[in-house]
């Protein structure tokens, strides 16, 4: 009986498999930070704007550089509210927590 699968002319490295994978994940949390990004002055206002910006995702966790301590004290408070604006804005549920640290 003729197998009826196809084979491949030639094999296919696991590590090529692995990050195509990684690749298209990556671009999918590229795409969300590129859509906070675009949103984010609207979104936390001016004032914050000046002094905060998002830099990277890693999972669900939203990494944002502050110009100083204070101003990471003062965005604690804010924290769930800017979540939750920046969700509605982008349309779906990208960030579960913020990371503030000091870096602008």
């Amino acid at each position: 009986m003729e197998d009826q699968r196809k084979k491949s002319a030639e094999p296919i490295h696991i590590g090529n498999i692995l990050n195509n994978l990684l690749r298209s994940f990556h671009e999918k949390a590229n795409g969300d930070l590129v859509l906070v990004w675009r949103y984010w002055d609207e979104t936390v206002g001016e004032t914050i704007a000046q002094n905060a910006r998002p830099s990277a995702f890693k999972g669900r966790l939203l990494y944002v550089e502050v110009t100083s301590s204070p101003w990471i004290h003062q965005l604690q408070f804010l924290k769930k509210d800017i979540i939750g604006r920046l969700n509605q804005v982008v349309g779906k549920q990208v960030i579960n927590d913020i990371k503030f640290k000091i870096g602008v």
